[in-house]
């Protein structure tokens, strides 16, 4: 057991458990932070995607002795204060959810695309953003990345 110093959501934290936790357990079971959802176990789905150094990552295979002095953004943590990110606002604009679980790594995952695509067209979603929806809304999906995306350029 080796201590990992990290920050979660703007909070410096550290770790002192099993090296091989994923990220994922960390941030659910000992942050309290509820809103990372484990879907595959594999990184396949993507409903674990989180922020690590500004990157989409999926938590659910990233072992927590790779973290040493990482940035961690959690769904929780997207929000400035009581402001939405753009992402967000479009998500509710648009009824994006239908059940709502994949929804915080596919919100997650789209924050962090648009930071390299300003100004995506359908293929660069397509693309881009490989996290899965069983309940298929990757129309409301796109339509809410692309209003997200003009939101960020008239911020």
């Amino acid at each position: 057991m080796t201590k990992i110093n990290l920050t979660i959501n703007g909070q410096a934290t550290s770790f002192d458990g099993d090296g091989d936790m994923p990220l994922l357990w960390h941030l659910r079971e000992d942050a309290g932070l509820k809103g990372t959802k484990f879907g595959c176990g594999i990184g396949s789905c993507g409903a674990c995607t989180v922020h690590i150094d500004g990157e989409a990552t999926r938590s659910c295979s990233i072992p927590m002795s790779s973290l040493d002095g990482a940035n961690i953004t959690t769904i929780e943590g997207l929000a400035d204060g009581a402001r939405l990110h753009a992402v967000q606002e479009a998500w509710i604009e648009e009824d994006v959810a239908q059940c709502g679980y994949c929804q915080a790594g596919q919100i997650m995952a789209a924050a962090a695309f648009l930071k390299d695509v300003p100004n995506p067209t359908d293929e660069d979603i397509d693309n881009g953003i490989n996290n899965l929806c069983r309940c298929g809304t990757y129309f409301r999906i796109r339509k809410a990345i692309k209003s997200a995306a003009q939101k960020l350029q008239n911020a």
